[in-house]
């Protein structure tokens, strides 16, 4: 493992209109651990995780990759963006695909993209596609596919050019539950080789069962980072994240819920 933190992110902050999504966030992400990104929604997950692998310019801040600088401390692209990009596989929230190509031409565009040779690219898309149980649809175009089988071709093309850092936005939304084994296996794999896992999830259970390692963030900032069982203090992760974002069992949350709203909804109301 590098003594580089695989990702490295120092003040990011970006606004959208008069909303800050992103407040000069600092996190550090081990090389060769399997880190866990949870936050409520609007927390500024994908908008940290879009800065963090150069899809989107922070307004002020900085990111490296094992090292090598993406961002500068002013929010422009550094010297060596590209080497810093060429480490990354990224699987972002509502990729847009090119969808008119069939699995196997996508898989193998992905690789050509990332300066893999034709026969290379051809045969890792064939393996990929077998370890995520795409083989017969490989022929068959992407618009075609269902969501599942879209997030896994998806995926293999994250994968193709064999990244050092892995960074998926909600990987296993809509993917079945063998389909989602199989994928378990690829990133336990992936880190037992020395790559990075980022995963951000609002399945905490999912977090507390496969990551190593976690930050909780809300309002775009960090609550809570280190090692899962640090994190979560004893309790589920679920519920130390509901404490952590100011919501509690059986009171208001975070939502703005309590155990007396709604009360038209109940049967015994009626």
């Amino acid at each position: 493992m590098s003594g580089e933190p695989a990702l490295a992110l120092r003040g990011l902050t970006k606004a959208f209109g008069g909303t800050r999504a992103v407040d000069a966030l600092d996190l550090d992400v081990p090389a060769g651990s399997f880190f866990g990104l949870v936050g409520p929604n609007g927390a500024g997950k994908t908008t940290t995780l879009s800065m963090a692998t150069g899809l989107l310019r922070p307004d002020a801040g900085a990111a490296a990759v094992l090292g090598h600088p993406l961002w500068d401390a002013s929010g422009g692209a550094a010297a060596s963006a590209g080497t810093a990009r060429g480490l990354l596989g990224v699987l972002p929230d509502g990729l847009r695909l090119f969808d008119r190509l069939t699995g196997a031409e996508l898989v193998r565009y992905a690789g050509l993209l990332h300066g893999l040779d034709r026969g290379t690219a051809r045969e890792r898309s064939r393996e990929l596609l077998a370890a995520l149980d795409l083989t017969d649809a490989a022929g068959g175009l992407v618009v075609d596919y269902s969501a599942g089988m879209t997030k896994k071709v998806a995926l293999a093309c994250a994968l193709v050019h064999a990244p050092r850092v892995l960074v998926l936005d909600e990987p296993f939304e809509a993917v079945d539950p063998v389909s989602a084994n199989g994928i378990r296996v690829i990133l336990h794999g992936f880190v037992a080789g020395g790559g990075t896992v980022v995963l951000s999830s609002h399945v905490m259970d999912l977090v507390q069962r496969l990551c190593d390692a976690v930050a909780v963030i809300a309002r775009g900032r960090v609550l809570a980072v280190g090692p899962v069982d640090e994190v979560r203090a004893g309790a589920s992760l679920e519920e130390r994240f509901i404490e952590l974002v100011g919501g509690q069992r059986g009171q208001r949350g975070p939502g703005g819920v309590d155990e007396e709203s709604l009360a038209w909804l109940r049967t015994s109301s009626r």
